[in-house]
Parts: C-alpha cells; structure tokens; sequence
C-alpha cells in the first residue's frame, strides 16, 4: 500500500467534508479500518482449520461450517469497509471536475472569461445533491450489512457449541468454534462503529438540508425586502407629462457604436454552471 498517496486521498475526502463527515472519517479508519486490519482479521484467520466436530466422517465438517458460516465474517467487513468509502471518492471527483472545467473554459477565453466557480469544492449545485446522496447511500450501505449480519448470525453471536445432521454426517454431530468469546467482542464492536456511522450520516444529511432551506429564506426574505424599498422610489414619480420632454415626429433617437469586445469562445449554460 502507498502510504502517501493514502493519506492524501484522505485529505482530499476530509477538505471537503462537513465537521461531522470528518467524525465519520476518523471513525471509520480508527475504529473500523484499522481495527479489521491490526486484530480482527487475525482473530478470524483459522475460523476453519480450528472447527471441531466430533466425527471422523469425511466431508461432515466442512458441510457443518458452510451451513453455520455460510460468509466470513472479514469478508462482508472488507466488502461493507469498501461500498461505504466509495461515495466518499465520488465527491472527490466531481470536485476534480469542476476544477477541469473551469481551467478549461479559463485558458479557452485567454484569461478574460470569469470563473464559474467561486469555489469548485463548495457544495452548492450538483455537488451538493452528489454529496447528499453519498451520505445516504453510505447510511445504506451500513443498514444492509447489519441486516445481513443479522440473518446471519442470530443476535450477532456466535454459538459455543453447534448440533449438525446434514449428510454426510452419520448422525448429530457437536462442532466446536474456535475463540467464540473473542469474535463475539470484536462483532459487536463492528456492529457498535457501524451504527455510529448511520447516525452521523444521516445527522449530516439533515444538516445540509436544514442549512440548504435556511438559506432560500433568507434569500426570498432579502430580496421581498429589497422589492419593497425599490417600490416607492419607482411609484414616486407623478403620472402626467412632469418631466417628459416631447419631440417632433421626425425625430430620430442618437445610436452609438459599442466597440467590440473580446469574449468567451463558449456560452457557460445555467445547467453547466449548476453541476
């Protein structure tokens, strides 16, 4: 694993991150990746090798684990570990996009064109729906897992001891799991971060909705506002002839040339400027 390019795709995820999608970062690599990487994926290496039963009968062991451990445990962890970062990577790219665009746009106008983005890494336009809709298909993503883990895995624990009569096995077999105790620690605590995850994922999606309608009315209660000291100025002015000034009927207006003036090669449409 590069290091380096590591950490800064995660400054990358955390500049453009809301305060609580930073909490959600550091506890999902702290409390989730590192702890899959360092302990957990240790504790599940010899799940198989270690599976007991009493019975020398070919085959009747490995129908007994496949039947009580159909997935393990560590791979729904790295393939849950994957789907939930991945939005996260999305957001990255838009933003990269919209950095393309406007230097494009910028050295096509030979520098005179005016940026489209005040700031390409603020979430207004497409980029806060693609932000919106990461925390949300990230909160997903953890309610699926724990859900499977769940059917699973009744309660989320493993049993000490497991009664087995599928063939081949002659008869009810007991099977014996291998540190029961410390995969249920780690299970729960994996359950536990996940949980945390949804909650802050979805308090951060309400944040941004309830940030995102505070400012349109704010926005419609300045410009009412600004309707309605504008309207007596317009309105004061007395109906009648005051300060008309008439001319005869060959009169024609004075035209003015306007210079031509350099500008963009391109016309930026409202959609390419939203996204």
């Amino acid at each position: 694993m590069n290091w380096s390019s590591f950490e800064g795709l995660l400054s990358g995820v955390n500049k453009y991150s809301t305060a609580f999608g930073r909490i959600w970062l550091s506890l999902v690599f702290i409390f989730r990746l590192l702890v899959y990487l360092v302990a957990a994926e240790r504790v599940w290496s010899d799940d198989h090798k270690d599976f007991d039963c009493n019975t020398l009968q070919p085959g009747c062991t490995n129908v007994c684990f496949d039947h009580f451990f159909p997935v393990s445990h560590i791979r729904l962890w790295a393939l849950q570990l994957i789907l939930v970062t991945c939005p996260s990577l999305l957001v990255i790219m838009h933003v990269a996009y919209r950095e393309a665009k406007a230097q494009r746009l910028h050295e096509a106008g030979g520098g005179s064109c005016r940026h489209i983005y005040a700031n390409p890494g603020k979430k207004r336009g497409g980029l806060w729906w693609t932000y919106l809709l990461s925390l949300v298909f990230k909160a997903g993503v953890d309610v699926v897992f724990l859900y499977i883990f769940y059917r699973f895995y009744r309660n989320y624990t493993l049993p000490r001891l497991v009664k087995c009569e599928l063939p081949p096995c002659p008869n009810v077999v007991d099977c014996f799991i291998s540190r029961p105790t410390e995969k249920n620690i780690f299970t729960l605590f994996m359950v536990v971060t996940a949980c945390v995850c949804v909650v802050l994922s979805l308090v951060e999606a309400a944040y941004l909705i309830g940030k995102r309608c505070r400012e349109c009315l704010q926005a419609g209660g300045e410009q009412s506002r600004r309707h309605s000291q504008d309207c007596p100025l317009s309105c004061a002015e007395p109906v009648g002839t005051a300060g008309q000034v008439f001319h005869g009927a060959d009169y024609k207006p004075p035209t003015a040339t306007i210079p031509p003036t350099a500008s963009c090669p391109s016309t930026v449409s409202e959609e390419e400027a939203l996204s």
